[in-house]
Parts: C-alpha cells; structure tokens; sequence
C-alpha cells in the first residue's frame, strides 16, 4: 500500500503564489510505473483535474484553467511531487488532492477514480 500526504495549503491573496507538497510512502517501489497528479474540489462542486506528471519521464499536462500559472515537478528520490501555484485567482480555491495511479491506466485522462487519494490541503485566495 501507499499512503500519499499533501501539505504547503493556506490563505493567499489574488496574484500571490502557494506551493504544496505531496509525498509518497510505504510501499513506493517500481515507481516508473506510475504518475502522480493533482486534482481540486471546491465547495459544492464535483471534483476536477488540475495537472499530472509522469514519474518515469519528464512529461506533464495541465487543465486549461491552470495552464501558464501552475507547474508540477517531482522529485523521485524522495517521492514527491510539488505543485507551485502562481497568479493565484479566487476562484482556484479549493481542497486540493494528489494522486497517483499507473501511467497506462490514467496518463492523458483526467479521470482517476481508482487512483489513490492523498487527505487533501485547503487553499483559500481571496480577492
């Protein structure tokens, strides 16, 4: 099993930046196999996709409504992945949640109902 944990969420005001944490532990072996992504929920709203990355080549996609203003990074030493959030909107407010499922199931989609899920950080920007 792998447990996933998110951290590096608060309060930051419209334009400002945030970057959150997401690690992996237990049993993290044959990573390359694998891609990590981040994905948000706001009040009242379904769940959606922000971004992923590969963990074996240094591929990534985004939302087009993060597109230019998040990027996602990993560092497979320590297995885990960053996700730097500039120009920060309102309405990027949200539990943001990271995830991560086998790249031949999921790389390229945006639906990863059968990934393992992190506890989620709440990220507040106010305007």
């Amino acid at each position: 099993q792998v447990q996933l944990a998110e951290s590096g969420g608060g309060l930051a005001q419209a334009g400002g930046s945030l970057r959150l944490v997401c690690v992996a532990s237990g049993r993290t072996e044959n990573g390359y196999l694998y891609s990590m992504g981040w994905f948000r929920q706001a009040p009242g709203k379904e769940r959606e996709f922000v971004g992923a990355a590969s963990l074996s080549t240094p591929s990534t996609y985004y939302a087009d409504s993060v597109t230019g203003r998040f990027t996602i990074s990993t560092d497979n030493a320590k297995h885990t992945m960053y996700l730097q959030m500039n120009n920060l909107k309102p309405e990027d407010t949200a539990v943001y949640y990271c995830a991560r499922d086998r790249s031949l199931r999921v790389w390229g989609t945006k639906e990863w109902k059968d990934a393992t899920w992190g506890q989620g950080t709440q990220v507040t920007v106010s305007s």
